[in-house]
C-alpha cells in the first residue's frame, strides 16, 4: 500500500461521501469483490495513488471513484478521536 493512502472507511455506505467535514482529498471508490459491490472511502495525495493500489489489488472488478462531498483542507483535517484521553 502506498504510504500517502489512506482509507477512512472501508466497505461503508456510499452516502458517507455526502460528509462535508471529509478533506477535499477524499474519493468514494466503487469496486466488486466477491460477486458483491462495495465502496470505500479514501484520501491520498495524488488521485493516481489511489487509482493505482485498487487497479492493483481488484483489476476488473474495479469499477470507478469520485471525489466525496469534504470541503476542508488536509492539512487541517484529522480523523475524529473515537475516545477522548481522560485526564
Amino acid at each position: 500500500m502506498s504510504k500517502s493512502l489512506k482509507i477512512l472507511q472501508q466497505d461503508c455506505d456510499k452516502s458517507a461521501a455526502e460528509d462535508k467535514t471529509l478533506p477535499y482529498t477524499c474519493y468514494l471508490v466503487e469496486y466488486y469483490s466477491e460477486g458483491k459491490i462495495h465502496y470505500d472511502l479514501v484520501t491520498a495525495v495524488k488521485q493516481v495513488d489511489i487509482f493505482d493500489e485498487y487497479w492493483d489489488k481488484y483489476k476488473q472488478g474495479f469499477v470507478g471513484m469520485k471525489q466525496s462531498e469534504g470541503r476542508i483542507n488536509p492539512k487541517n483535517w484529522g480523523p475524529p478521536n473515537k475516545g477522548k484521553d481522560k485526564k
